[in-house]
């Protein structure tokens, strides 16, 4: 850990918007480096994940949060809450805004929610390149009648616009203090989480409907060999065993191409050879065993 306290700066950044507002996405681009799943699917981040990068001698810390979403479980609860933890512990709080989406719905949620918490917020206009300019400027408008943003930009995080900016911006509103992470860090996930999540994303991508959100990916094995390659086994996890089917495929064909998919993006993420298996279980109640939600760092008892 860097500790030269009084000449770095740290803090956390916590990202919120509702789902599918570009939190993830921007993260990534922040960063520099994928470390966090992306897909055009809604809830697809489960847990707070840390994004560390470093610009000048400032280190930031970026927290993706769930989106935030009127929950109908105890997972989608757990993950809200995630989320308004996230808020409370940063030094800095950016609410995402779909720029093509109506004040509404979960957005005005989360717009009553930090007023009542009586926070501010930095206001950032993602997909600003869907929208035309004219429409951009009326919605800055109506959010600046909300009297709670300091500040407000906009960017496009899926093509870079606006981001280096941002960036900036965030770096000069954190604490002097040491770093909290080692300056090649780039996330607190562990590898075997990392593994889980990256196959996680190639079965949302290629399922459709509700099945996404009825599995889960646990890597059980975590094997190093000593030329550098790693063998990695993983559990998918449904609920019925009519979706254990629709998970394999055809002749087993849809579970060979997410199989294929991870291994290659695992190898090019982890930068070492990556030997992955793949098996599909039935466990009717995995979203209901508290040590799941340890696993995500997510609270059981929300």
């Amino acid at each position: 850990m860097t500790d030269t306290s009084g000449e770095t700066s740290c803090g956390f950044v916590a990202l919120l918007g509702a789902p599918n507002a570009g939190k993830s996405t921007l993260m990534n681009s922040m960063v520099g480096a994928k470390v966090s799943i992306v897909t055009q699917k809604v809830q697809t981040t489960r847990t707070r994940i840390l994004g560390v990068t470093a610009l000048g001698d400032a280190q930031l810390v970026f927290v993706d949060t769930p989106g935030i979403f009127k929950p109908r479980r105890r997972l989608d609860r757990a993950m809200v809450a995630a989320a308004w933890s996230g808020a409370a512990d940063a030094d800095v709080v950016a609410l995402l805004i779909d720029a093509g989406m109506r004040l509404e719905g979960d957005t005005r949620r989360i717009i009553d929610g930090l007023k009542q918490n009586e926070a501010r917020a930095v206001c950032v206009l993602n997909k600003i390149d869907t929208v035309p300019r004219e429409n951009l400027l009326a919605l800055i408008e109506e959010l600046r009648a909300e009297d709670l943003f300091t500040d407000f930009f906009m960017v496009s995080a899926l093509k870079g616009e606006g981001v280096e900016e941002l960036k900036q911006f965030f770096a000069g509103r954190l604490p002097k203090g040491p770093w909290h992470f080692p300056a090649d860090q780039l996330s607190d996930m562990n590898d075997r989480l990392f593994s889980a999540e990256i196959t996680r994303e190639k079965l949302f991508l290629n399922l459709h409907q509700e099945l996404p959100y009825a599995l889960t990916v646990e890597t059980e094995t975590w094997e190093p060999f000593d030329n550098g390659a790693v063998k990695v086994e993983q559990v998918i996890y449904v609920e019925r065993g009519s979706q254990k089917g629709i998970v394999l495929g055809k002749a087993g064909e849809r579970i060979k191409r997410v199989r294929m998919l991870a291994q290659d993006d695992l190898k090019e993420l982890l930068d070492r050879d990556v030997h992955l298996f793949l098996f599909v279980k039935v466990r009717e109640n995995w979203a209901d065993d508290p040590e799941r939600y340890r696993d995500w760092g997510l609270d059981f008892s929300t």
